[in-house]
């Protein structure tokens, strides 16, 4: 395999985002690559025209010398999208809001409060140490007495009470129920936190202190019994619990924003999906073209055959560059060309597909359809999806023919959320359904399904209303 060929199988597989850096880190270590004229003029302005991927149309003869010395063609410019519609007029700046925005985590938030608070030089010792040990969710992760273990060597006078006295103030900071060691204690140091008379406080006391094991396992009949009270009424004190924050650090917890850039549009014009390469998210390079004169062909001296490496690799990053855009276009018509129904109806209608349908279609090799569709994300009219969404396995059906595993999903999140909350569909019971409609699937893919949409089984999706 040739560098080349190297190359340009790894930009195949790079996100937008990754293209991006691998684009400038080519254009700082390579000189005889530069941005486009109007490239290079909307950066050097304070505009905030797009920095996007240009139609064919939109390149000049200019763009490229007149006379060079070197056999230039138009492959010297890189133009992304040569199939594509020109790029928009709008003037949306392509920079991320909040990119670098930095936001308050929770032990950085306890830290604030504890700046705030009376404690002795020990006590801060022993805040400091809780607050170390307080996990992202919020919860204590380690025993008081595990924490007095850590201390002690440096405090020989400790004692687990004072322990217990520091975690007992750092309780009471902000969020409510954070440093507690289980489920329970959570739920009770917000209840115990809410102000007196708040209807339901007192019921839900108990009922944390008592029957959560009965509450988790949604058995009602003997709640009401033991809290001796009407389904309306326990309807009303679970309500409340509900309300509470089973894992108070995830209000505080920082995450990085992430950004997902679509590589390809979809659109549908007059009556037909149009697929087009997102014009607006990689800047436009180009040979340069004064540096590029200066290579002489007769010439061997090292000057000149570094120049002539350059303008070799330029061209070859920029035929990558090429390669890659008219890929990602074929394979994004053909997935949309496959999967029509979906853009018309629906992941209910999605068709079964796999590599191997559109590697042949394509003419291309499995293992390019794979890199060419990981990392890579389709703008749609129902949403942005990663291209590889719209491979999957299928089920094959009464009728002889085949319905794709997205569709079984939507159909069951759609029977999901019609069932009637007090009796919820067992995972037999949309099988049974399935099957009337005509697909076989066994009880089991049913439960295989459910557990990768996350959705929890027919007991634990029990209600009261």
């Amino acid at each position: 395999m040739t560098p080349q060929l190297q190359q340009a199988i790894r930009l195949l597989q790079l996100s937008t985002l990754d293209l991006r850096m691998e684009i400038q880190q080519a254009l700082d270590s390579n000189l005889m690559l530069e941005l486009s004229e109007d490239e290079a003029e909307s950066e050097a302005s304070t505009t905030d025209e797009p920095n996007g991927l240009h139609a064919e149309e939109d390149v000049q003869p200019t763009d490229i010398p007149k006379e060079l010395p070197t056999d230039s063609n138009w492959e010297d410019v890189y133009d992304s999208s040569p199939a594509a519609a020109p790029a928009s007029n709008s003037h949306t700046s392509m920079e991320f809001e909040n990119q670098g925005h930095h936001e308050e985590g929770l032990r950085e938030h306890l830290y604030w409060q504890m700046e705030f608070s009376h404690f002795s030089d020990n006590d801060r010792v022993i805040a400091e140490t809780i607050i170390d040990a307080i996990d992202d969710d919020g919860y204590l992760s380690i025993s008081p007495e595990e924490i007095l273990e850590i201390i002690q060597p440096a405090q020989a006078d400790l004692e687990l009470e004072d322990i217990e006295a520091v975690l007992h103030q750092v309780q009471n900071f902000d969020p409510l129920g954070v440093g507690a060691r289980d489920l329970r204690e959570c739920l009770l140091l917000q209840l115990q936190q809410a102000p007196v008379g708040t209807p339901w406080r007192e019921q839900a006391i108990r009922l944390v202190s008592e029957h959560l094991e009965l509450l988790a396992s949604k058995d009602y009949a003997r709640l009401m019994r033991h809290m001796k009270l009407g389904e309306n009424e326990l309807q009303e004190l679970v309500q409340y619990i509900q309300t509470l924050q089973p894992r108070p650090g995830s209000v505080n917890h920082a995450t990085p924003p992430e950004y997902i850039v679509p590589d390809v549009l979809v659109r549908k014009v007059k009556g037909a999906w149009r697929v087009t390469l997102n014009t607006e998210i990689l800047p436009r390079i180009r040979v340069n073209a004064q540096y590029a004169s200066m290579v002489r062909r007769a010439d061997n001296s090292r000057d000149n055959t570094c120049l002539k490496t350059h303008l070799q690799e330029a061209r070859w990053f920029i035929k990558s560059l090429q390669s890659r855009s008219d890929t990602l276009l074929k394979v994004a018509r053909c997935i949309v060309e496959r999967q029509q129904a979906f853009f018309e109806y629906g992941p209910e209608a999605m068709k079964a597909m796999v590599l191997h349908d559109v590697a042949e279609a394509v003419e291309m090799h499995e293992s390019t359809i794979s890199r060419v569709t990981s990392h890579k994300y389709m703008h749609t009219p129902r949403g942005i999806f990663e291209l590889k969404y719209f491979f999957s396995s299928h089920v094959s059906t009464q009728a002889g023919g085949e319905c794709s595993s997205t569709a079984i999903r939507a159909l069951l999140i759609k029977l999901i959320e019609a069932e009637n909350p007090r009796k919820p569909l067992s995972d037999n019971k949309l099988a049974a359904i399935l099957v009337e409609q005509g697909i076989n699937v066994a009880r089991r893919t049913v439960a295989k399904y459910r557990d990768a949409l996350t959705i929890p089984s027919s007991s634990e999706r029990k209600q009261l209303m």
